[in-house]
This record gives C-alpha cells, structure tokens and sequence, in this order.
C-alpha cells in the first residue's frame, strides 16, 4: 500500500482518521494524497466577486479551500517530516463518491482512509453519508477509523468470512499486507443465518488467500451479522477487522443487518472493508 487517499472536511473526525493513517503506516514510503471536495451549493456569490477577473469558477470556488487545506496539512508534514512520506493536496468541486473515484483512478490509490462520523440519515447510522457512499460507489479498498479512535498498533485481526467460495488473490493484497507487515494473532469468524448452515462453508474459500497464515477460526449462527461482529469485538481484543464485500448480497446484510431488523451498530475498531 503506496498510494494512499485521505479525504478531509478539515473536521476533528478527519483529522483523527489522517492521524491514524500516519501512525498505521510510519516506516514505510507512502504517498498520501489528501482530498477537500466542495459540494453544490455550498458557495456563495463572494466566492466569484473576490476572485480575479482571469479565474475560471471552480478557481473562484475553490480558492479559499486550497488555503485551507494547505494550513490543514502544514502541521502533518511538520510531525512526520522524518518519514518517507510524500504529501499532495487537491481540492474538488463535485458530488462527493466521484471525486474520490476519479482520483482513486488518476493516483493509482491503493487505499482510501476515512472516518465514521457525520451521519445525518438513520440509513447511514454506521458510517455517516460519505462514507457510505465512498463504500457503494467506489472500487477500492477503504479503512474506516470510528470517532475518537487512536493508533495503538495492530496485534490482533479480525476478518469476517462471507458466503462467498470465489475470492481472488488480488482482492486480498490489502489484508495479506497488513498480516505481513504486523504478524498479528489472526480471527476468522463465520456468521451463518441459519443454525443449520455448514460450518465450513465459508472458510472453505479461504485456504487460498490466507495460505501460510496461523489463524483461529469462530462460528456464530443465527445472529445478525452487525450485531455477531459488536458481540466479538467487546469480547475479544481486536484492533482492526477486515472484510471483503459483495454490494448487492453480503454488504447489504452488514450494512443493513437482517431482513427485519435496521442496522444500529456502530464499528468499534478500525474496519477495512474490500470489494471482489
């Protein structure tokens, strides 16, 4: 993981997750290309009456929020100026989810780090608007940081096993990195909706993919898959939980729990959500 997106409203919640991201990944040659991006609407006219008479509009729009991202970043690369970190900025006007998808695609981005605040819908209760709508719309791996959560290293994995029996290898670079790079004590919990579902139904599909790694494998039945994940993590030490995501089967049932009940779990830990 190189290239490394990091979208910010220049909130607490933002910056915590860029923190995160900088502690997760010092000691390795990162390029972070740090994102603002402006919706419709939330301009006003002395945005085009302050700006000179050669500016384009999204100049004129964006100008202020170049500065401010500018003095957001100043205290990062002041902090980490001894690591091989390269910092880039960019300021977008434009619905959010394609912003960041256009510069996953310019960038070469590997990986997309943000935060689980900032829900304004009781739908998006998990992971705010945003982040939800990155999750949905955008073919890449992302590493949710819940509010207030701090860096303090990766020695316990999580990863939750889908129904899926058709995981490729490319998929799984994210995951097998992070083991490679932390060698943590490794979980695979399974969470079947039936209690009469075969135990081996899921980790079947995992031998290739986590070939040559020590894990121990959990079972829940009968449990929404929100509810099974929360009911783990506070009984077990976990630092990060991983999972691969299908959007119309698997991710529904996580995001939205089971057929007759809404989500209302919020993720404890860092989530690294990726998609097959």
């Amino acid at each position: 993981m190189k290239n490394i997106l990091l979208p910010t409203d220049f909130s607490e919640n933002s910056q915590n997750a860029i923190e995160f991201a900088l502690e997760f990944l010092k000691g390795k040659e990162c390029s972070f290309s740090v994102l603002n991006v402006q919706k419709a609407g939330e301009f006003v006219l002395d945005d085009f009456y302050s700006a000179s008479a050669t500016s384009s509009v999204n100049e004129a729009i964006l100008k202020d929020n170049k500065k401010d991202l500018k003095s957001f970043l100043s205290p990062f690369q002041e902090k980490y100026k001894n690591e091989k970190f390269e910092f880039q900025s960019f300021v977008d006007y434009d619905v959010f989810a394609d912003a960041v998808s256009q510069l996953v695609s310019s960038e070469n981005i590997d990986l997309i780090v943000m935060g689980s605040n900032g829900a304004t819908d009781a739908s998006e209760v998990l992971f705010g608007s945003n982040t939800l709508q990155v999750i949905r719309k955008v073919d890449c791996p992302v590493l949710i940081i819940p509010e207030d959560y701090k860096y303090s290293g990766i020695e316990s994995v999580l990863f939750t096993a889908s129904t899926c029996r058709d995981l490729k290898h490319e998929a799984a670079i994210p995951f097998k990195e992070i083991l490679d790079a932390f060698e943590p004590e490794l979980h695979l919990l399974n969470i079947k909706k039936s209690q009469k579902a075969p135990s081996h139904q899921c980790t079947s599909c995992l031998i290739d993919v986590l070939q040559d790694v020590d894990y121990t494998s959990h079972t829940l039945r009968g449990i929404p898959t929100p509810m099974a994940v929360d009911a783990f993590v506070q009984l077990n030490k976990v630092d990060l939980h991983a999972t691969f995501v299908e959007r119309e089967s698997f991710m529904d049932r996580f995001l939205f729990g089971s057929e007759t009940s809404k989500l209302s779990y919020g993720t404890r830990i860092p989530l690294l959500i990726m998609h097959k």
